[in-house]
């Protein structure tokens, strides 16, 4: 993987961000190279005590005056991006490029206000606070195989990466990734739910479901095999196993459900962005 481009300014402190603030500090970065503006106060020193050396400011009227980073990485709720960008744009033009975090925002949004600076859209999800992540990016006008190399090392800190060339197919990596995890938590819920309606006793049930769920995932990720032989494994003929996904195979099942789901995912996401 390439080295970590420095010095990195970091836009949003919040959780992803701070998420990826640890993943570079723990691959390499050097904390007096890692500037962070992030609004609120208290996270501002929580950010400070965690990471010694990290440099943070209320804004980017705080920074120094002739600070020019290698990269400007915007970590920002969506709703508040319009309000943000426009004053980093002189930051974004001495930087080799814009790294974005921002959900369902296009390219074209931050090229509008910054100006023709290379640009690579992201779209990580939350394991990545565990450095667990899964992150799909997508280049921009002026986006060259260094740069591209350089955006890979910032987010593969946090886990794997995948490129798109259309960016339209963010839609669909919003839907398919983005959202995902929330999707893996309910099928927990549910499983603990069933558990207790079977009579297990309300811990027990969260800790069977819990377990379970992320065994599962983790045997799926260590395993040569895909996910249909993985289930085939464990499923008898006439068995318990093959009961239950007789149920959640069946039609209008899980699997038509999860493809529904999907969709109606990939519909908002070009809602919002449109």
């Amino acid at each position: 993987m390439a080295e970590l481009p420095a010095p990195v300014l970091l836009v949003g402190g919040g959780r992803m961000g701070g998420a990826l603030l640890a993943g570079w500090l723990e691959r390499g970065l050097a904390p007096g190279a890692a500037l962070v503006v992030e609004p609120d106060a208290s996270r501002r020193a929580e950010l400070e005590a965690r990471h010694t050396g990290v440099r943070t400011f209320a804004d980017a009227a705080g920074l120094p005056a002739d600070f020019a980073p290698a990269v400007v990485v915007i970590a920002v709720k969506p709703q508040v991006l319009d309000a943000v960008l426009p004053a980093y744009r002189e930051l974004a033009a001495r930087a080799g490029f814009v790294l974005s975090i921002v959900a369902g925002r296009p390219i074209s949004a931050f090229t509008a206000i910054l100006g023709p600076v290379p640009v690579v859209r992201t779209m990580p999800n939350t394991p990545a606070a565990i450095g667990r992540g899964m992150t799909v990016l997508c280049a921009g006008a002026g986006v060259d195989a260094a740069i591209r190399r350089q955006a890979e090392a910032l987010m593969g800190a946090v886990g794997e990466t995948a490129w798109v060339e259309d960016e339209e197919l963010m839609h669909a990596v919003t839907a398919v990734s983005g959202s995902s995890p929330a999707y893996v938590f309910l099928l927990a819920e549910a499983l603990e739910r069933a558990a207790r309606e079977v009579g297990l006793a309300a811990a027990l049930a969260r800790r069977l479901s819990r377990a379970t769920v992320s065994g599962a995932g983790a045997l799926l990720a260590r395993s040569a095999e895909d996910a249909a032989q993985l289930r085939r494994n464990v499923t008898s003929p006439g068995g318990t196993t093959e009961a239950a996904l007789s149920v959640l195979m069946r039609e209008g099942g899980l699997v038509d459900l999860m493809v529904e789901a999907v969709r109606a995912a990939e519909r908002r996401s070009r809602e919002l962005a449109g």
